[in-house]
This record gives C-alpha cells, sequence and structure tokens, in this order.
C-alpha cells in the first residue's frame, strides 16, 4: 500500500507541475529538449515531432522539463548554447517568470479544484460558534469561558462558523491566544494558553496539537454552489498555507520538534495509509500534497523555481541578469542545500520506521 499510495500520490502532481511549465513554454514558443518522470537513468521514453525526449526515469522523487538552451533539468544557463528563438534564455524577462511561476500555479490549481468538488459534494459548515461542550479540566474552561459563550474572533481573526476554531488553535500548542467572547449582551477578552495534546491515529501517527477544550455539539452544513465552493476552496488553500509556514517556523524557532518534518519515506506511507481509508480520503490527502509541493517550489532557494524567481526580481530591478559565474555558484549552493535537506529528511524518517523503535 506505501508503494502504490506513494506512486497514484507523487507521480500525478509531478506530471502536472511539469506539464504547467511546459504548456506556459510552449504557448510562448520556448522548446523543450527533454519532458522526464523521476530523476537519473531513463527507463523508458519516446521523442515527439517537436524533438521533446518525454521519459520515465529510474528515480521516481521528482520531475523536470529541460528548455532549450538550458545547461541542466535545473535551468542554468549554457553559455555554450547557440542563441536560438526557442531558447527558453531567449524569451522575455515576465515571460521566463511566468513559466517558472506555472508550475507551483498548478499544483495550487489542482488542489483548489480537489477542495471545491469536496465542498460542492459535501457542503460547508453552518455551525454557530457557540460554546455547548466544555471540558472542565481545558485551557478554556480554566480561563473563565463557559457554556453559551460565543467565540467572536482569535487574535483578531472574525470566527464566523465552529468549524474554524480547531483551524486557528491547532498549529500553537503552548502558545498563548486571546479570545474575543460574547456573553449575555457582552464582549470581553479572554487569554489563555493553549493545551499541547498528542494525539494518536489509527495507524499510530503522533501528533502535538493545540486544544482548549471547547466544542459545539453536531455540526449542521449547507449545501453551495460552484462559485461559493471554489470561494471556500481559495480561503481552505491559504489556511492549509499559513499551517505550513507556521509549523515550520516553530520548528526554525525550537518551538517544534524536527522529528515532525517528514520526507519521501514519510509521504509514501501517509498516502499508503490515506489509500487504504478510501478514494475520498486518499485525494483529500492529495491535495495537502499539492499544496506542500507549490508551497516549497517557491521557497527562494537556487535550483528551485523561487530561486529563479528571486534571480528575476533582481534582474527586474538591475535591468540586467546577473552574471553567469555568479548564478553557477548560487545553482550549486543551491542544489547542495536541497540535497542535504532530502538526506537530513530521509535519515529523520529511517529513524522513525518501528524497526528502530520509535
Amino acid at each position: 500500500m506505501y508503494i502504490a499510495g506513494f506512486l497514484a500520490m507523487l507521480a500525478p502532481l509531478v506530471v502536472l507541475h511539469e506539464l504547467g511549465h511546459y504548456l506556459v513554454g510552449r504557448m510562448f514558443g520556448v522548446g523543450a529538449d527533454a519532458f522526464s518522470v523521476g530523476f537519473g537513468k531513463e527507463v523508458a521514453g519516446f521523442t515527439d515531432k517537436r524533438g521533446t525526449r518525454w521519459k520515465l526515469s529510474m528515480l521516481p522523487l521528482g520531475g523536470y522539463v529541460q528548455f532549450r538552451g538550458d545547461m541542466n533539468p535545473a535551468s542554468m544557463p549554457d553559455p555554450d548554447a547557440p542563441a536560438g528563438a526557442d531558447h527558453f534564455q531567449s524569451a522575455a524577462l515576465w515571460k521566463r517568470a511566468l513559466i517558472v511561476a506555472a508550475g507551483p500555479v498548478t499544483n495550487f490549481l489542482v488542489a483548489i479544484a480537489i477542495l471545491a468538488s469536496f465542498n460542492a459534494l459535501y457542503g460547508k459548515s453552518v455551525t454557530d460558534p457557540v460554546v455547548q461542550i466544555l471540558s472542565e479540566e481545558g485551557a478554556a474552561a480554566g480561563a473563565g469561558i463557559a457554556v453559551g459563550d460565543r467565540i467572536v474572533a482569535i487574535d483578531g481573526q472574525r470566527i464566523e462558523d465552529f468549524s474554524q476554531i480547531g483551524g486557528i488553535v491547532a498549529p500553537y500548542p503552548d502558545e498563548e491566544m486571546t479570545f474575543r467572547v460574547e456573553r449575555a449582551g457582552r464582549t470581553f477578552n479572554v487569554p489563555l494558553t493553549v493545551a499541547k495534546l498528542e494525539e494518536v491515529d489509527r495507524f499510530g501517527n503522533r501528533f502535538s496539537v493545540g486544544r482548549v477544550g471547547i466544542g459545539s455539539g453536531p455540526p449542521s452544513f449547507a449545501p453551495v454552489g460552484p462559485v461559493e465552493a471554489v470561494g471556500l476552496a481559495f480561503a481552505q488553500t491559504g489556511q492549509i498555507l499559513d499551517m505550513m509556514v507556521t509549523g515550520i517556523w516553530q520548528i526554525i524557532t525550537g518551538r517544534r520538534s524536527v522529528e515532525e518534518l517528514g520526507g519521501p519515506i514519510t509521504i509514501a506511507k501517509f498516502s499508503g495509509e490515506q489509500l487504504s481509508l478510501g478514494f475520498s480520503q486518499f485525494v483529500w490527502f492529495a491535495a495537502l500534497i499539492s499544496i506542500n509541493l507549490a508551497f516549497i517550489n517557491l521557497l527562494p532557494i537556487p535550483a528551485l523555481d523561487g530561486g529563479h524567481l528571486a534571480f528575476y526580481a533582481v534582474e527586474a530591478i538591475r535591468r540586467r541578469p546577473a552574471s553567469p559565474r555568479s548564478q553557477e555558484l548560487a545553482f550549486r549552493a543551491g542544489i547542495a542545500v536541497v540535497l542535504a535537506l532530502m538526506v537530513f529528511v530521509t535519515l529523520i524518517d529511517i529513524a522513525k520506521l518501528p524497526i528502530f523503535g520509535s
């Protein structure tokens, strides 16, 4: 299940990401030498009439489009390549930026389409943000919140539906938040420290999450139209992105353990587990991974899409590109950083395997 889930999850998302680059490049007249799913030695492939080599490579941990005039799959300019109208480096700056941004944008659009479909199928929550269940030992009760209180806002973020509360609180265990509460026509602030709980799912995966000990009772749902479903999907994507950024920042600042990072083995494990739960669970997880891929690729690290966009921003300001030498050094450093991160998270993945007793 791990292998099947991993391949069924990653391969389509990688293909769609790279197709975003390829199709926008083709729209602007840029040729491609290779379109690869995976890295390393070619396993199978064919060459189309435009001269693009479509191939499946041995290491299925990503993919790339190598545009004409590039030295390698990381899109380092080839100084020895003859000038050509269909070369990537010959395209206008804004066209190159759009081609590079198309991959992550495609991943975001895939996630939004999935989430919008779920919204259209299941509707949206319309549960009043009123406390109906209160844990006597929870953080909310300890701070003075009572049954019947309406949660108006949390840290200045307005609460329209009870379902928002869990997503806002979960990323902040052991941190202080301010709840704006309405009681008997009076509104006041309640500062509280979010409790840190370790939750375990049916597969034994452990997660440190923030909880305050309140509930709403049975949730209510209302149907939504196509436009509202898409709008909700955009908002949900933004919330997931915010949780990702918050989690990474907490790891960097030491408020979360680096053991919460996950690499290819963790993705394979979770993919197989979600696949075993059914199609809908698997597809929802695919939306999460698609957002993750987009976010990672937009990081300003040379060799990633975000690194290219950073170079283009500098080029737009300076009115000329960085020197070939500085670009080469930056790309080499970027590749080294990416490989080091891959090794690091893979070692964490291996250490978390049951065979090591963790």
